[in-house]
């Protein structure tokens, strides 16, 4: 059974910075992609950022230039370090990882719990 286990979200003053977490662990053969999703109260969920295999990453507009995202290979796991938050940014952040595993060796999407990041303004 594989999991995705979030941490690091909370309470931020605007232009603050929070930097979240999220470790796989399980039967995993191999993780390609990596990324953030959100979803705000009342909105679909969107891509906040994303990051390949070989390190290429995407963000969305709107947090371009503020939050950064990275993984570490060895320990499974990708980070969203987030810079200059603003009260839009409040929302439910999910990871989202495309892997191979024991139990299904072909390429599907796993997710995190979900961590609540709220911005005050």
């Amino acid at each position: 059974q594989v999991q995705l286990v979030e941490s690091g979200g909370g309470l931020v003053q605007a232009g603050g910075s929070l930097r979240l977490s999220c470790a796989a662990s399980g039967s995993i053969f191999s993780i390609n992609s990596m990324g953030w999703y959100r979803q705000a109260s009342g909105k679909q969920r969107e891509l906040v950022a994303s990051i390949t295999e070989t390190g290429r990453t995407n963000y969305a507009d709107s947090v371009k230039g503020r939050f950064t995202v990275s993984r570490d290979n060895a320990k499974n796991t990708v980070y969203l370090q987030m810079n200059s938050l603003k009260p839009e940014d409040t929302a439910v952040y999910y990871c989202q990882m495309s892997m191979q595993t024991a139990i299904q060796p072909w390429p599907n999407d796993y997710w995190g719990q979900g961590t609540q990041v709220t911005v005050s303004s």
